[in-house]
């Protein structure tokens, strides 16, 4: 009757304890200096609004693109090792919070002894000695820490943290895949336009040679102009292995970030497609919404997080630590005994562990930890600056590009203009050949740069929704389920 009294004691106590108090610091999410809009330069021809994020790729209207970006979430292997990264994280956090339940064992033995005759019992038994025996035991042995000052408390906090922080980075390797995915299009759709430029112009130029052939068989020009005119065709023809290396290239790139093997798409995207249009707006948010939407700065806070959870963590030892642990079995020197009623064995305790001189050690750890929390701190604060700085720059980029494009198709259309001009003076002898060269060449060049503007815009679009954190929904809670392995 005693034990049981006793016993309940026990409990009770360790349940009014337990409820005690989490030493080290309570995390409170720092405040970082963020700017209530964007630069002026920065934002020159955007719209003000909210900004098509969660599924920026839509803008484009390209059924492909669309279709790609999707299958790039489902088969990328980057992806999926970032969510088997959650995976563990969430597991880890399992084993932590598992601290805060008994933990029960079951233990049986059976052994037979021989003491030694030369033993400390020798003196009193004299050549009598000892006989050999046996014993048998079996029984459930529990142990629970009980959480006095938190310490357990902490650690799951850290772990709670750290879990958010591998979905953060789940989400962050999410949205450069998207960003990744449509920029290798876009490359593929810029290429082979460039690479219909070439063509175009090889064949605009074998009509010139062909003219300029006729001219000296009719002996109205030298052999220079038609070995200038072979020269002009042969270097424009250089142009187009150049490009097709760069379209296979990116077909192969774009393959792999699907989690399909190089030349996997040469086929399906063998045909030339436009180059995909940016919407007629583009809207954008305000800078303080990259807390929220940014991956990276979300992580770079869940780890903080995590890191000042660890102070409470070492903190903790330098109080005691409280525990209840007890036995419940079974006890006999027979195997035939040991079901007996008498053989039943039982303890039950309160162990108390309290490392009062450790040499400064535990201290060393706190100013440990604090060191390495200030650095998560200040980490925290330059990846803040840091997606401030790239969102205004991918502003920008996006805005010139755009101005440089429009200048560029003017220029394209004064140049075909000139060459037409050209083209009729040097067939009425009004121009030597050198003209009609340098203006083919121009119209070369501008329609290439074209081309290539034309794709820098689009993809510096792509470079603006990825740096504003676009590609996810912030509402939703968790990724999706890590995929089977078996089925992999």
């Amino acid at each position: 009757m005693e034990h049981k009294r006793l016993l309940t004691w026990i409990v009770v106590g360790c349940v009014i304890v337990s409820g005690g108090c989490t030493v080290g610091p309570d995390y409170v999410q720092p405040d970082v200096d963020e700017p209530d809009a964007w630069h002026a330069a920065a934002v020159e021809g955007l719209e003000e609004g909210d900004a098509t994020l969660q599924t920026w790729w839509q803008v484009f209207d390209d059924e492909l693109l669309n279709e790609l970006v999707l299958r790039s979430g489902t088969g990328n292997l980057t992806l999926r090792e970032a969510l088997w990264k959650v995976e563990e994280a969430r597991a880890l956090r399992g084993v932590v919070s598992s601290n805060r339940k008994p933990q029960v064992d079951f233990t049986a033995d059976a052994n037979r002894s021989q003491p030694s005759d030369n033993g400390i019992f020798s003196p009193i038994l004299g050549d009598e000695g000892l006989d050999a025996g046996n014993q048998f035991t079996a029984g459930v042995g529990a142990s629970w820490e009980i959480d006095v000052f938190g310490r357990i408390r902490r650690q799951v906090e850290a772990a709670d943290a750290a879990t958010q922080a591998s979905v953060e980075a789940y989400r962050d390797v999410l949205v450069s895949l998207y960003a990744e995915t449509a920029l290798a299009y876009v490359n593929i759709r810029a290429s082979q336009e460039r690479l219909r430029i070439a063509h175009e112009n090889v064949e605009a130029q074998e009509n010139t040679l062909q003219l300029t052939r006729d001219r000296f068989d009719a002996g109205l020009v030298s052999a220079l102009d038609v070995a200038q005119a072979e020269s002009n065709l042969a270097n424009t023809y250089s142009l187009i292995p150049v490009i097709e290396r760069e379209i296979n290239e990116a077909l192969n790139r774009l393959a792999v970030l699907l989690g399909e093997h190089p030349g996997a798409l040469h086929e399906e995207l063998d045909n030339r497609a436009p180059i995909p249009q940016e919407p007629e707006t583009v809207a954008l948010g305000l800078p303080t919404e990259l807390l929220r939407q940014r991956p990276d700065v979300r992580r770079a806070e869940r780890l903080l997080a995590s890191q000042t959870a660890q102070i409470g963590v070492a903190t903790a030892d330098l109080y005691p630590t409280f525990s209840l642990a007890g036995f419940l079995g079974l006890e006999a020197l027979s195997s035939g005994d040991l079901l007996s009623s008498d053989s039943v064995t039982w303890n039950i305790g309160l162990p108390i562990r309290w490392n009062i001189f450790s040499g400064g050690r535990i201290r060393s750890r706190i100013r440990v930890e604090e060191a390495r929390t200030n650095q998560l701190l200040a980490s925290y604060e330059q990846t803040v600056l840091n997606a401030l700085e790239e969102s205004e720059n991918a502003m920008v980029a996006y805005v010139k590009e755009v101005q440089r494009r429009e200048r560029l198709a003017q220029a394209v259309d004064a140049t075909q203009r000139s060459l037409d001009l050209v083209l009729t003076q040097y067939t009425a002898g009004l121009t030597d050949f050198q003209n009609v060269l340098d203006t083919q060449r121009t119209l070369l060049l501008r329609e290439d740069e074209l081309a290539v503007a034309e794709g820098l815009v689009v993809g510096n679009l792509v470079r603006l929704y990825r740096a504003l954190g676009g590609g996810w929904d912030p509402d939703t809670a968790q990724p999706p389920a890590v995929p089977d392995p078996a089925g992999a």
